[in-house]
């Protein structure tokens, strides 16, 4: 053999050593970690959110829990912890219904029209607890907007109403309460102050958790 071969010869092994270490480096080094990031949600990408819960059409000042701002702006809507506003409409048959006179009374005032299937559904109901709880103090007003006095006259004719209606012939007095969709409950404490209310139509659960915010210690009942 002579020298250059043997040189050749030395420097290819030396060749293939290295390739077989960088090989070998490479397949054993660790591989980068790359951090992922999260695809964006739809309600990131839309720029809204679902909500945790659904409102409640009903607000009331006894404590259940946590406030949250969904409960604070459905007190606010129904005057939960105010003043009742003013109300004095003329009432069916004669008469004036001024709230202002039945200060140490519970109240419950009802917003309503006839034509709402609703209010139909909820007047016998109030007619029934009207009766029943009249000797605790309490006193049950519906008030009847925008509509004339033969139309409220045949309606309570018909459903049997034992409580005193109002007309609210102009709709004056719904604005006054924020009443914008009918029917709407109202229920006030013998101080005049409102301590819940509920967009209806509701039923006869929803109606005695108004009542027992108004007439503490009395045994409401469906």
């Amino acid at each position: 053999m002579g020298p250059r071969f043997a040189i050749a010869a030395g420097l290819l092994a030396g060749v293939g050593v290295a390739a077989l270490l960088l090989i070998g480096l490479l397949v054993l080094a660790p591989e980068p970690s790359i951090p992922a990031t999260p695809a964006p949600s739809i309600a990131q990408a839309s720029g809204s959110f679902e909500p945790t819960a659904d409102a409640s059409p009903r607000a009331s000042t006894t404590p259940t829990g946590s406030a949250t701002a969904d409960s604070s702006a459905s007190s606010s809507a129904f005057h939960v912890g105010q003043p009742a506003p003013a109300l004095v409409v003329p009432q069916l048959g004669g008469g004036t219904i001024d709230l202002a006179t039945l200060k140490g009374k519970s109240v419950w005032v009802n917003f309503m029209a006839t034509w709402c299937p609703s209010c139909q559904d909820e007047f016998p109901l109030m007619s029934g607890f009207a009766a029943r709880y009249g000797g605790s103090g309490l006193v049950v007003v519906a008030v009847d907007v925008r509509e004339d006095e033969g139309t409220l006259a045949g309606f309570a004719q018909r459903l049997n109403a034992t409580f005193p209606l109002g007309l609210d012939s102009d709709g004056q007095a719904a604005r006054r309460w924020g009443a914008v969709a009918l029917p709407v409950h109202f229920w006030i404490d013998a101080t005049g102050i409102v301590r819940d209310g509920a967009a209806g139509g509701i039923g006869a659960d929803t109606m005695v958790e108004g009542l027992k915010s108004i007439l503490p210690g009395v045994d409401v009942t469906p």
